[in-house]
């Protein structure tokens, strides 16, 4: 059976890496036309011409930060320029920094996981909607976290940022209701990738504990669940996805195996 995504357009944000990346292998398997975004141009390259040799017939990169409004607005620019249309987007860009309670929080890290989060999500969905509203069957994929629904200490403004990204889809599901664009969470829970380096500044010994003794999900498990959403009939809208590892029973409840 012919992929559904085929020479479809797909936009993905944060794609140099982690679900980004893998997401964007997983629609280069599928045949899509890639269009992605990160800081980093470098990594950004690399996991272009992994997608190529995936099957992708195009996989076009351009450096995106999605705290800056100009930034975005001049890549949705660039994004014109290879298609009038969109068919996927995945508002995949962001992530934690910092595990400090509200009374020893920072602001430069709650600014950062505010601007990614929140502010990133809502500048790339308004500027990328023109090309999407008149494009019935267009899927707009906000990635969130399990953070969105359930707190834990030390994630006030991770938890935060990730519940106002899971009210955001919800609230475009609303108004975007009779254009045709469907608008979905998938929302994964322990899962590793650089999430935990980045929450922890770069001290990967602290970022590897997260994960000790349990199975956790991979990048590439989350990026399956993620074409697997856009990949549905146009009348189909799979609104919310929780994605855990089976040693993740709850947020608090982790199963870990001992050594020996």
């Amino acid at each position: 059976m012919a992929s559904t995504l085929k020479d479809k357009w797909v936009l993905i944000t944060g794609a140099s890496s982690g679900f980004g990346a893998a997401a964007a292998q997983a629609f280069a398997r599928e045949g899509a036309r890639l269009l992605l975004g990160a800081r980093r141009i470098e990594k950004l390259q690399e996991v272009a011409t992994a997608c190529r040799k995936a099957g992708a017939p195009a996989a076009q990169v351009q450096a995106l930060d999605v705290t800056s409004t100009a930034s975005v607005n001049d890549f949705v620019k660039w994004v014109r320029g290879h298609t009038d249309k969109l068919d996927v987007l995945v508002n995949n860009a962001g992530g934690a920094k910092g595990l400090d309670t509200v009374a020893e929080g920072k602001d430069e890290d709650w600014d950062w996981m505010m601007q990614t989060n929140v502010l990133g999500v809502l500048r790339m969905t308004r500027a990328c909607l023109p090309l999407m509203t008149n494009n019935p069957g267009s899927s707009l994929l906000n990635i969130g976290s399990i953070a969105s629904r359930f707190a834990y200490e030390g994630g006030s403004a991770y938890c935060g940022a990730k519940a106002a990204e899971f009210m955001i889809t919800r609230t475009l599901r609303l108004e975007l209701s009779g254009t045709g664009v469907r608008v979905s969470t998938i929302d994964p829970g322990m899962a590793e990738t650089e999430f935990s380096v980045v929450r922890f500044k770069g001290d990967e010994a602290k970022a590897k504990k997260v994960y000790e003794g349990t199975i956790p999900l991979t990048a590439k498990d989350v990026a399956e669940a993620i074409v697997w959403v856009a990949s549905r009939p146009p009348h189909v809208c799979i609104d919310e996805i929780i994605v855990k590892c089976t040693d993740q029973a709850a947020i608090h409840k982790v199963h870990r195996r001992t050594k020996g």
